[in-house]
């Protein structure tokens, strides 16, 4: 018995039941009152809707479900970011499908709603998949109308994508099952197709209150803008739907006669579950911040069959690179190796001792001919983190550490093939860029409950700001007691340590989702599916590197 891995186990395990505890109030949207208030008018949630959309019985995963956590507080909170965002199948093909929220201050969108939007709608761009909109919404919130209406990426730049993507010959489906006023009339009449659900629907620039007070007409908004007005009078919308589930028929109907799309052609086989127990991966996850284990096993319990060929093992081990197979397709994984190894002696060199989790000039070096590798052979990239930087001293400047971290980091700018990352410990400073975080475009990017986002540690950034905080108290004449320094270490790295928490990140759309571990092989494996949409037409070229 390993008292160890129990420890460990039991730890990960709880972090797992919180992450279904947040996502289970998550999912009560505005509460279980105004469900019901919803539910009495006829109309389904938004979640209802997307569930019945998607087809039974098949995977899908949801993009964004803690954004607004915790944030909006003053405003009654944002839940979600008030829309449901996921990736599934309808009628056997994948799309991805966006639902406003009504539940959640009448779906008004925040500054988070915005950007959740533009994510669903960079997910359809990149992968080119099918996009639906499911609109109920009362428009931008009026309190919040600076922080989310004149922006470069706010409200505005959903319709221009509309555009942009039609363009493209991306479909969109928009079905109007509620409110939709304003400049969001525009998203569903410059989707493909636009449906709207009658006696419950509506769509006008301004509604009956400001018609009257703009213009003195005297009008009820389903006159104005109900599904007769738009579908028999002014030819706004394309179909009646007679109530939700009939709307939701129609669009799988819809999407049921899309043709097949190009293929990017990467390689998919049949799919093996791992040899290894992927339970076993709770255990294997040290609770310690900085206690070592061996990534390899954790990979092992990811992967097809286990098997994981290791592309120059013995060099560079911090980090570990290598090919295998996710749920049939093949991919490459970069890695962060988090146990302490050694490298072999030299006439030149003499053996040395390496940090798990820390990237030195081999690994940087090794990391980036991987990269290219993949690239050559189109091959999916998998960002496996737990890094806790570059390292430094005057061994490693002396050696050339920031020049083999730009190569790593430009190999990772510039690769074509679609990249997939999974935060799983920590993911500080710029080992978060050269293991692609968020600012290097991975496809879809996702974190362990067990994850921490940040520029350095709780305890590293908190003793730094100690410093500078008891510097300033002691220029203005205070003295600072052993206690008054242990309270302020405390406060320090209590603000901070909610900072890096992952569900922070997660609120800000930092990271797509906060998943359980076992949910990993789900995710790649759809996102690796999406990508196959979108052939790649750019070249593989890492520009100007530093020898």
């Amino acid at each position: 018995m390993d008292i160890n891995f129990n420890k460990n186990e039991d730890y990960n395990k709880l972090l797992v039941s919180a992450l279904r505890k947040k996502f289970a109030k998550v999912k009560l949207g505005g509460g279980q009152k105004k469900i019901d208030k919803h539910h009495s008018k006829g109309k389904m949630t938004a979640r209802e809707r997307v569930d019945y959309l998607l087809d039974d019985k098949t995977k899908s995963i949801e993009i964004g479900a803690f954004a607004g956590e915790d944030m909006y507080t003053e405003h009654g909170g944002c839940p979600s970011g008030g829309v449901v965002v996921k990736i599934g199948y309808i009628k056997g093909k994948q799309c991805i499908v966006v639902a406003n929220d009504a539940t959640v201050k009448a779906g008004a969108w925040f500054p988070i709603t915005g950007k959740k939007n533009l994510r669903a709608q960079e997910i359809s761009i990149e992968n080119k998949l099918p996009i639906i909109y499911l609109v109920d919404s009362a428009g931008v919130y009026l309190p919040m109308q600076d922080e989310i209406f004149p922006d470069k990426e706010h409200f505005g730049r959903i319709f221009r994508n509309n555009a942009v993507m039609s363009s493209m010959g991306i479909t969109q489906i928009s079905a109007v099952m509620g409110s939709c006023v304003a400049g969001g009339a525009y998203l569903p009449i410059m989707s493909d197709e636009a449906l709207i659900v009658d006696k419950t629907a509506s769509i006008f620039l301004a509604g009956s209150y400001l018609v009257k007070a703009a213009i003195g007409e005297s009008i009820d908004n389903e006159t104005l803008g109900g599904a007769t007005t738009h579908c028999e009078i002014s030819g706004v919308t394309d179909y009646k739907a007679k109530d939700d589930r009939d709307a939701l028929d129609k669009i799988k109907f819809i999407v049921d006669k899309i043709g097949d799309y190009d293929k990017a052609g990467f390689s998919k086989t049949k799919a093996f579950p791992p040899k290894e127990n992927e339970d076993e991966i709770f255990g294997i996850l040290p609770k310690e911040r900085n206690a070592q284990y061996d990534m390899v096993e954790i990979i092992k319990r990811l992967v097809d069959n286990s098997e994981f060929e290791q592309y120059k093992e013995g060099y560079g081990q911090t980090i570990l690179t290598g090919y295998a197979r996710i749920d049939g397709w093949a991919v490459g994984i970069v890695a962060n190796q988090r146990k302490l190894v050694k490298t072999t002696a030299s006439k030149t060199k003499s053996t040395e001792m390496q940090f798990g989790g820390v990237i030195y000039n081999d690994s940087a070096d090794k990391a980036t001919r991987f990269i290219a590798n993949c690239n050559q052979k189109k091959i999916p990239l998998v960002f496996l983190q737990d890094v806790t930087g570059f390292m430094v001293g005057s061994k490693s400047e002396h050696g050339g550490i920031i020049k083999d971290g730009a190569k790593m980091v430009n190999a990772v700018s510039n690769s074509v093939v679609p990249k997939f990352t999974i935060i799983i410990g920590n993911s500080y400073g710029a080992g978060n860029y050269a293991m692609c975080g968020k600012a290097y475009d991975p496809r879809l990017i996702a974190a362990w409950p067990s994850a921490e986002l940040a520029v350095m540690s709780g305890n590293s950034a908190a003793k730094v700001l100690l410093q500078i905080e008891t510097a300033s108290l002691k220029k203005r004449g205070e003295k600072i007691t052993p206690e008054k320094e242990k309270e302020l270490f405390e406060k320090i790295k209590s603000k901070y340590d909610n900072q890096i928490s992952p569900y922070y990140a997660a609120a800000r759309i930092w990271t797509d989702a906060v998943i359980n571990p076992l949910d990993t092989r789900t995710w790649i494996s759809l996102g690796i599916e999406a990508a196959n949409h979108a052939p790649i037409k750019k070249q593989f070229n890492m520009g100007v590197l530093q020898v």
